[in-house]
């Protein structure tokens, strides 16, 4: 078995549009997906795109996904690293792509000096959860993420 973790390039747009929607089947969200090809690689691989995204490859095969960009946190005066999306195809999970894929980005966490490297989970993946843990990563218990969108966005926007 060989694994290759590599930064991905706009020709990845396609593959990555189709983790992205195995992605939302698996979190049973496959209705929410509006991307498309072409905002992804504008979106990621534009040149003001502070996004950046990789493939995990094994034996030359694309196999898995991550989607990451960095962060601050005043907290520690420095940056952060924050996992958008991480995917295995269902039957390559278990060969080490996931770790590999966060060893991977963990490393850039370090080179980047970053103070901490953070990602949400939902709350029913058990799976997930245990991995994560198995890691060493910690859940947040303190704090509830919250998020604007759609009409809500533009009605704060609009000043409503």
């Amino acid at each position: 078995m060989s694994l290759n973790i590599r930064e991905a390039t706009k020709k990845d747009s396609a593959l990555i549009l189709q983790f992205v929607k195995a992605l939302a089947s698996y979190e049973k969200a496959e209705h929410e997906v509006v991307a498309t090809e072409a905002s992804i690689a504008d979106s990621i691989f534009g040149a003001d795109s502070n996004t950046y995204a990789l493939i995990c490859e094994r034996n030359g095969l694309p196999i898995g996904f991550a989607v990451y960009f960095f962060n601050y946190s005043t907290w520690q005066g420095r940056r952060g690293l924050y996992l958008e999306d991480l995917f295995v195809t269902p039957s390559e999970r278990g060969c080490g792509a996931g770790k590999a894929l966060l060893q991977y980005l963990a490393r850039l966490a370090v080179e980047n000096n970053c103070g901490r490297f953070e990602w949400s989970v939902l709350d029913w993946n058990e799976p997930a959860i245990k991995f994560y843990e198995s890691l060493g990563a910690k859940a947040k218990e303190e704090w509830i993420g919250y998020q604007l969108a759609g009409d809500a966005l533009v009605k704060l926007a609009a000043g409503d």
